[in-house]
């Protein structure tokens, strides 16, 4: 598993305990806040911890640096490509925490003051309250390397107006903190000045009753207005091209509404799908899709399997190949396989979407009280080498 090499002896989370608030920091910044195994572990054993404990209100987290979170350690998943199954516990076990932030039980507010992307901003999204800054990023770029739409985002962005879960999934498109505001994935939008004395503010509260959480954040918060030229406020060519039922017709979309006055941002937009894992924009497209009409539960199942099936390569090893051209070699020059969206075939992506045996499902309840605690000790994954303490 990945080593945080900056500083062996530094925890890569801190837990602090101010009388009724519990405080959670990232503290892995010259790795980007990235989630390792051992981030995994430890956030899931305070949320666990901290919402059984009755002295416990209100639980914030940040990160140090000039990242929230820029999402998973890549390379656990590279390193442990040729080891059948070596990363399946810890992909339960993000996947447990992730059904667990989205049901908590106590006052979460996440105070985010730079990247969040990826499995790092579902630390970010779910939360009661999450706070942005000039500062931030958002973006879900996972199906530009091959990989999907997850950690819940198969869910919440398929919920956003129109048809921009399909445009943010397929397009990994950044958004700043206005932006994510505007879009409807953080709730407050405070400068990056105030962030300290804000955090300051809710410590001192010392609650987590939400309507005098809701009131400091206030306080510190500004309305949001996004600039003329925000993807946002070229919603009705997204809806018109990113509705189509296929990538390829998305794309055909595209290029016909490239030549219209006004259109020019949408050649970027072409260039980068055009240099994405054709079989990562197929399945997110269907992820998205199949998110609009099911529940968090059984998002959550199914990206489960997904993330499962794509590290084992079962129609294509377009992961490894992203991960090599992004973060191995940096030769940003990935060789796909297969190489055009014509060649992903309809029934190879049945495969990656099929359902596992019961027992090998993720096994998540359907009630909210069910938490992380002892679930993944009962599961059929349980047998493999624990994770990094």
């Amino acid at each position: 598993m990945a080593q945080d090499l900056a500083n062996p002896d530094e925890p890569v989370v801190l837990g602090e305990e101010i009388d009724r608030v519990r405080l959670i920091t990232l503290n892995r910044p010259r790795q980007l806040n990235v989630i390792s195994p051992k981030v995994v572990s430890l956030l899931a054993e305070y949320l666990e911890k901290w919402e059984n404990d009755d002295d416990a209100e209100l639980v914030i987290i940040k990160g140090v640096g000039r990242a929230f979170s820029a999402g998973g350690d890549l390379k656990v998943f590279y390193d442990g490509r040729k080891l059948k199954d070596s990363c399946l516990e810890v992909v339960y076990r993000m996947y447990w925490l992730c059904y667990h932030i989205h049901t908590y039980k106590k006052t979460q507010v996440a105070l985010v003051n730079g990247i969040s992307m990826g499995g790092g901003a579902s630390l970010m999204v779910p939360m009661r309250f999450s706070v942005v800054t000039e500062k931030t990023v958002f973006a879900t770029p996972e199906a530009s390397i091959g990989h999907h739409t997850d950690c819940g985002f198969s869910y919440m962005l398929s919920h956003l107006p129109g048809h921009l879960g399909e445009y943010f999934a397929l397009t990994g498109a950044r958004l700043n903190g206005k932006e994510v505001v505007a879009a409807g994935l953080a709730t407050h939008f405070v400068p990056s000045e105030k962030l300290l004395e804000l955090e300051k503010k809710l410590i001192s509260l010392n609650s987590g009753d939400v309507n005098a959480v809701n009131s400091v954040i206030e306080e510190f918060s500004v309305e949001v207005q996004i600039d003329e030229e925000s993807v946002l406020n070229k919603q009705t060519v997204i809806d018109e091209c990113f509705s189509k039922d296929t990538v390829e017709e998305i794309l055909k979309s595209l290029e016909m509404e490239l030549g219209k006055e006004g259109n020019a941002w949408i050649g970027g937009v072409l260039k980068g799908l055009k240099r994405s894992s054709p079989t990562g924009l197929k399945i997110a497209l269907r992820s998205i899709r199949e998110g609009r009409t099911t529940k968090l539960s059984e998002c959550l199942k199914k990206e489960f399997r997904l993330t499962i099936n794509i590290l084992r390569s079962t129609i294509s090893g377009d992961i490894y190949e992203g991960i090599r051209a992004l973060t191995i070699d940096k030769d940003n020059n990935p060789k796909w396989d297969p190489l055009t969206l014509d060649k992903v075939n309809d029934v190879e992506m049945d495969l990656v979407f099929q359902p596992f045996e019961d027992h090998l499902e993720l096994q998540i309840p359907e009630k909210e009280e069910c938490r992380w605690e002892g679930k993944y000790e009962n599961s059929a994954y349980a047998t493999l080498q624990p994770i990094d303490k």
